[in-house]
C-alpha cells in the first residue's frame, strides 16, 4: 500500500516539474507593445495594480513574480526570449519603469542584479541610480 502512494506521489511531482505556463499568448507582438508608450504603460499599470488588465496582462501579472524568481523555469522558449527582450528594452529605454517594477517584485534586489548584468553583456549601459 505504501509503495502505491509513493508511485502516485512520484508521478504527480514529475508532472508538476514539467509544467509550463500557458503558451496561449506566445505570439503576442512585443514590438508593438514596446514601441507604443501608451500600450506599454497600460500593461505596467495592470501589473502594478494601477489599472485594468487585458486577459494577457492578467496572465502576465499572475506569473511575473514567480517567473522572475525562478529564472523563468516554467516559461516556454518563446516566453524566455520575450522576457529577455522586454527586460533589455525596459533597462535601455524605460529605466524608470524597470526600477518601479524591480522595486515592487524584487525589493531586495536579488534578481535585478542578474538581469542588469545580462543587459550589460548585451551592450546596454545602465546609469547609476
Amino acid at each position: 500500500m505504501m509503495l502505491k502512494y509513493f508511485v502516485v506521489l512520484c508521478v504527480a511531482s514529475w508532472a508538476l516539474a514539467d509544467e509550463k505556463y500557458t503558451d496561449k499568448y506566445d505570439k503576442i507582438d512585443l514590438d508593438e507593445i514596446l514601441g507604443n508608450k501608451r500600450l506599454l504603460q497600460a500593461y505596467v499599470n495592470c501589473i502594478l495594480d494601477k489599472g485594468k488588465c487585458t486577459p494577457e496582462g492578467k496572465e502576465l501579472k499572475d506569473h511575473l513574480e514567480e517567473a522572475l524568481q525562478t529564472g523563468c523555469e516554467k516559461c516556454t522558449e518563446a516566453q524566455k526570449k520575450g522576457t529577455s527582450k522586454v527586460i533589455d528594452h525596459l533597462i535601455k529605454n524605460e529605466l524608470p519603469i524597470w526600477r518601479e517594477l524591480s522595486a515592487r517584485f524584487d525589493p531586495e534586489g536579488k534578481f535585478k542584479k542578474t538581469y542588469e548584468q545580462r543587459a550589460r553583456e548585451h551592450g546596454i549601459t545602465i546609469p547609476e541610480e
